[in-house]
């Protein structure tokens, strides 16, 4: 199955279950709490060095954004290309393996 395909499965299975059916602001503000919520079993899995776990929780992660993306009217296929554009030609070091952007 295509990453489309994925997504346009997340839609459904969130319309579905009424994730998204509720009143914009608080959705929004709801699933924003969701996102944080696999982003720390995320935290947690990569603590645990499990890759299942990671696997799962990377999943999880992206179906919260697929939900947030919907409730602003776009896609994750936009939000990438827009992030790609900001840093493609980015310049930085990396700093305890993590990439630090110049100023």
């Amino acid at each position: 199955m295509t990453l489309n395909e994925l997504e346009g499965n997340v839609i459904a299975w969130g319309r579905n279950k009424g994730i998204l059916d509720w009143t914009m602001h608080f959705k929004r503000k709801a699933q924003f709490t969701k996102t944080k919520e696999e982003v720390q079993e995320l935290e947690d899995a990569i603590g645990a060095c499990n890759r299942d776990e990671v696997i799962d929780a990377i999943g999880d992660v992206m179906v919260t954004l697929i939900m947030q993306a919907v409730l602003w009217d776009t896609n994750l296929n936009e939000c990438l290309h827009k992030a790609y554009e900001q840093i493609k030609e980015r310049q930085g070091r990396m700093v305890d393996g993590v990439f630090v952007k110049d100023a």
